[in-house]
């Protein structure tokens, strides 16, 4: 199976041996980061840094005219990505013989919804969700369309992959997290991600509901998961707290602007890149999820991309509803199993054989290891012996 791994270009900008060491891990392809999220790095082998700051969500290249005059735009990057930083990276993996594919983080921007708060989730207590724009406004979808088309289709790339294009919500690791006081589960995870900014109220509308009297059952809901009710059981808890009715409609609304945006913005890069360039999405099979890994439903995105990236840290099972609807078994699309392998992260690189022999097994056509910058040399090492069978 043809195998790649994420990298961030400050793992391989100044540091000449960088490239030559991700090929020898015998993977095929980089998948390295245009758009990305604020973040803190460690940089283990870097010849001049070890800790890299992120400071804010930012593109990691020059951006082009298309934002001249417009409010939302992207922010560029500081001096953690200088320049044309994705484009010095793609030149020495490429020069490395590694094919290149863009990773762009889409709708996760802190400071985005720090200076313009009203592009945010806003949940039915009137709490802002600043990482999260809210995929619904006008202004938002047209800045998430351009970014996608903008990041995904740089120089040299012969694919991308975009991440969280779809809703985001409570559950995200922002700053010094303190939320996990109270087990929310899938419910609850569910109903503290409905989002009351004005356009969701009027979305709210066009499906028969009132807004105000919506968000009132959303709190009544949650008052016993407050006092330490469970609230798993996926989407017939959801609908046992909140009523079928209101669960239906509130799922209808969402699964409904996740899906026209994710096609706005395949068909964007499309329309920007050369012939045979492959659009990815990193998915989750179960359309009401928020979260990097956008909720979707499998065979509407297999219509529309060439492929999935699924997380399979948990086992390969999300794997299942791709495979089944349009995956490898038919030969239309990439279903791609996404492990973690660094064991510091919860990665388990030491039984990477054995999960790849699972993933096979499951359907998966490719396989993408998170993440070759953030890895240890041991961590590596098991990846390569896995990868090359030595």
């Amino acid at each position: 199976m043809k195998a790649s791994t994420f990298v961030y270009p400050w793992d391989i900008n100044g540091d000449p041996e960088a490239p030559g060491r991700i090929a020898a891990l015998g993977v095929r392809q980089v998948t390295l980061a245009a758009a990305y999220h604020s973040t803190r790095a460690l940089t283990p082998r870097h010849p001049r840094h070890r800790i890299v700051t992120a400071e804010h969500a930012a593109v990691l290249y020059p951006m082009d005219e298309r934002w001249d005059g417009r409010e939302l735009r992207p922010y560029a990057a500081g001096d953690w990505a200088p320049g044309d930083a994705y484009g010095e990276a793609a030149a020495a993996i490429a020069d490395a013989g590694l094919d290149v594919h863009t990773w762009v983080v889409l709708a996760h921007n802190s400071r985005m919804g720090a200076e313009h708060p009203d592009t945010s989730v806003v949940n039915a207590y009137g709490d802002r969700y600043p990482w999260a724009p809210c995929i619904a406004q006008p202004d938002t979808r047209a800045y998430l369309i351009d970014l996608a088309a903008e990041a995904a289709v740089r120089p040299g790339a012969r694919g991308t992959e975009l991440e969280s294009l779809g809703w985001y919500g409570l559950q995200h690791l922002h700053a010094h997290d303190k939320t996990g006081g109270v087990g929310l589960g899938d419910a609850g995870q569910y109903l503290m991600s409905l989002c009351f900014c004005l356009d969701c109220r009027t979305g709210y509308g066009e499906q028969g509901l009132d807004a105000d009297e919506l968000a009132a059952a959303v709190r009544t809901a949650l008052e016993p998961v407050w006092q330490g009710a469970p609230s798993d059981g996926g989407w017939t808890a959801i609908e046992k707290l909140l009523g079928e009715t209101n669960a239906t409609a509130t799922r209808a609304w969402r699964d409904d602007t996740a899906r026209t945006l994710q096609e706005a913005a395949v068909r964007a890069v499309r329309a920007a890149a050369p012939d045979g360039f492959q659009v990815l999405l990193h998915a989750d099979p179960v359309s009401y999820h928020c979260g990097a890994n956008a909720g979707v439903d499998p065979e509407h995105i297999l219509s529309v991309a060439d492929g999935v990236v699924v997380p399979c840290a948990g086992g390969p099972g999300l794997l299942t509803p791709f495979v089944e609807q349009g995956g490898v078994e038919r030969g239309s699309a990439v279903v791609a199993a996404n492990f973690t392998v660094v064991s510091g992260m919860g990665g388990s690189p030491a039984t990477l054989t054995a999960d790849l022999a699972r993933a096979r097994e499951f359907g998966a056509s490719e396989i993408r290891l998170y993440h070759a910058g953030l890895a240890s040399d041991g961590d590596l090492e098991a990846v390569r012996s896995a990868l090359t069978g030595s």
